[in-house]
């Protein structure tokens, strides 16, 4: 089977890169599958990773995209061509992000075979910090949202996104599937050096939208007595949209020992992050779709603080993690559940547990083993349509009206 997987990919920093990496990863070690990575151009040059085929064929923010996809594809003559997609996985500019997720409608009306992984909808984003005009976006978001169920199968990763597409679109080919964990096979780590000598409070993501830590960093100067053995470490970069972000918290609280900033964090060391860790917290305000960073935890057997926004329970009860909320907002609210969880060991190692059996039951192998053979069916589907269609139709004369007559010439031709 040859797939084409359109995302942005590393070394580029754009959206979704990380798992576009982990989905190639994996698409890659299918002896069956070949892999050809459509991925975004980038403005300075840098060394591809080895092993994949990559062709950075689109740009973020330009028109044209699907026109250079289009040409990518036919160029590559992949069975299917899918996507790993959010709404501004082509541009955070609203002409280019929209024509840029009306590439995979273009695709089908080509004839390719298209699906469509959609980490969230449009329903469930907060648009009103950061955005002009909100009800524009959504107007237009909603009517992206049309044209992407008109664009191939689709798959959600949250049940509530799936009941939006179902009942508000009438979708029809609207799958859901698990998120994932990125490691082919979790080892549980060795937890004995959490506490001690230090708690290490982990916050991971690309700040300065809807995921702050300054709420996090006041909930922690507020038990920071409480438990002199515990720092607070903020990983992770500025989100695209905010630059200096978090260069501005760094230089605000650099007089602070207790607060650790490490900034982008290569692959190779996030598991050296994450083992580490008592305690993983989610500091936002809203969610663009279930959390990448919380899949890391359960793979590292790390428990998980959130607020309590619809996306994370939903997340958290589809999934089964270990999850405690703190209201949206609430420093305070989030205090206590830290300090719940840090005096508590017992409660750390039953989360601890409980997550990294998340992390073993959805596996990425098993994940994209999943799609390849929704693939493989989808593409059976389509052969037998094809044949069936080429297949000339009997001509009227060779069944016989007179079914007597018939049955008596029949015998007669086999006595003779």
């Amino acid at each position: 089977m040859k797939v084409c997987l359109v995302t942005a990919f590393p070394p580029s920093t754009e959206r979704l890169n990380e798992y576009g990496f982990h989905l190639a990863k994996q698409l890659k070690r299918r002896d069956l599958v070949s892999l050809t990575v459509l991925a975004d151009r980038m403005d300075s040059s840098a060394d591809e990773l080895p092993d994949f085929e990559v062709d950075r064929c689109w740009t973020f923010n330009s028109i044209t995209t699907p026109l250079d996809l289009l040409r990518a594809a036919r160029r590559h003559k992949p069975d299917v061509v899918w996507f790993n997609l959010v709404f501004s996985s082509f541009g955070d500019k609203p002409i280019p992000a929209f024509l840029g997720i009306c590439t995979a409608f273009l695709l089908r009306l080509f004839g390719f075979c298209t699906h469509i992984t959609l980490h969230h909808v449009i329903e469930a984003l907060d648009l009103s910090k950061g955005t002009r005009f909100p009800k524009l976006y959504r107007l237009f978001g909603a009517f992206a949202t049309k044209i992407l169920l008109w664009s191939g199968s689709v798959t959600v990763l949250l049940p509530s996104y799936r009941k939006v597409l179902l009942e508000n679109y009438r979708g029809k080919y609207v799958h859901l599937r698990k998120h994932g964990v990125f490691s082919a096979t979790p080892k549980f780590p060795d937890i004995s050096k959490r506490g001690n000598p230090e708690h290490r409070i982990l916050t991971f993501g690309k700040w300065g939208t809807y995921k702050r830590p300054e709420i996090l960093i006041e909930a922690f100067a507020q038990i920071a007595d409480r438990f002199p053995n515990a720092k607070l470490v903020i990983a992770g970069s500025n989100h695209p949209m905010c630059p200096g972000y978090i260069e501005s918290l760094r230089e605000r609280w650099r007089d602070c020992d207790r607060i650790e900033f490490q900034g982008y964090i290569a692959e190779d060391e996030i598991g050296n992050l994450f083992s580490s860790a008592t305690v993983l917290v989610l500091p936002y305000t809203s969610a663009g779709g279930p959390s990448g960073v919380a899949h890391q935890a359960c793979e590292f057997a790390v428990p998980i603080i959130g607020s309590d926004i619809p996306d994370f329970r939903d997340m958290a009860e589809t999934e089964e993690l270990a999850m405690s909320f703190y209201e949206v907002g609430n420093t305070d609210s989030l205090a206590k559940v830290l300090t719940d969880l840090l005096e508590n060991p017992t409660l750390q190692q039953e989360m601890a547990e409980q997550n990294f059996s998340v992390a073993v039951r959805m596996t990425m192998e098993k994940v994209v083993g999943q799609y390849l053979q929704a693939f493989a069916k989808a593409l059976a589907l389509k052969r037998r349509k094809k044949v069936s269609r080429r297949k000339p139709a009997l001509p009227v004369e060779v069944w016989p009206v007179d079914l007597p007559q018939a049955t008596e010439a029949m015998q007669t031709a086999f006595l003779r």
